[in-house]
């Protein structure tokens, strides 16, 4: 089982080692990065590119560990047994498994994300450790252990709002993903627009990366931001021309689809103003 990439999604060579490397040891592979630079994707395309089911864990701060494994119904067994209904006595039809337990009883073997690990309580992470290391549990209520017929792949992403604990990570394989160089940009880029012109997408980028790199900005634009960005330019038929501006400090056109909050916007507009006094 050897993940090569897709035709979907541009994976750089230290990101398919990583893959791999977690694989091999059977380990989760815990991925950080910037918003926006196609964490969640990973995991996707790792199941396509290894032709093999997805199961998707999407974390909320509300979230606990244990709905991961399953949820015990107690209020519908409570209300069923005050109407009589006959399955009362079955407590196993109030249980209700969690994403966990889905991986594990799965016939084959599955890919399971969890999304966004750091949006849930700094407790969340501790709560899986012994079924992660382990890959079984124990229901409580009815008395079986759930045992993982096919040890998943595990894909864990982290914006990085905060800290995971270090006894959880000693259980990972590590990746974080850089912001891609311009070369491996255009190439992603490619492949959701393959019939973009060479002019546009060069003037685009290069445009894209100075205002990335622009001193004091809040929050820089990611991977889907300016795929965005790119799809509102062709789809207005824009010219490399349209995109030039006046000013290299100067707003980029369209720049909504780049600037997500009123300090960068505000940044940019200060930004121009001193270079339009500065010529005068």
């Amino acid at each position: 089982m050897h993940f090569q990439g897709t035709d979907a999604y541009i994976a750089a060579d230290d990101l398919r080692i990583a893959v791999n490397a977690a694989i091999r040891l059977e380990r989760p592979l815990l991925v950080k990065g910037e918003p926006g630079t196609g964490k969640t994707e990973l995991a996707r395309q790792v199941a396509a590119g290894l032709d093999l089911p997805l199961i998707e864990w999407h974390v909320k701060s509300t979230t606990r560990a244990a709905q991961g494994l399953y949820e015990y119904d107690a209020v519908s067994r409570l209300r069923d047994s005050q109407l009589g209904e006959g399955k009362v006595e079955d407590i196993g039809a109030y249980i209700r498994p969690g994403k966990l337990w889905e991986a594990f009883a799965a016939e084959e073997r599955v890919v399971l994300l969890i999304d966004e690990i750091d949006k849930a309580d700094i407790e969340f992470p501790n709560d899986l450790l012994q079924e992660l290391d382990r890959m079984e549990f124990h229901v409580y209520e009815t008395g079986e252990t759930v045992r993982a017929k096919h040890r998943p792949v595990v894909i864990i992403t982290s914006n990085n709002e905060k800290e995971l604990p270090d006894a959880f990570l000693r259980r990972c394989f590590f990746h974080y993903i850089r912001f891609p160089e311009a070369e491996v940009l255009e190439a992603i880029v490619r492949v959701h627009f393959p019939d973009i012109k060479d002019r546009l997408l060069t003037t685009a980028l290069t445009q894209f990366y100075e205002l990335r790199d622009t001193p004091g900005l809040k929050k820089k634009p990611s991977t889907s931001e300016v795929l965005d960005w790119l799809k509102l330019i062709l789809a207005e038929d824009l010219s490399p021309e349209d995109l030039r501006r006046d000013s290299g400090d100067a707003l980029p056109i369209l720049h909504g689809a780049l600037l997500k909050n009123e300090q960068d916007v505000s940044l940019f507009e200060r930004l121009a103003f001193m270079s339009r006094s500065g010529r005068s």
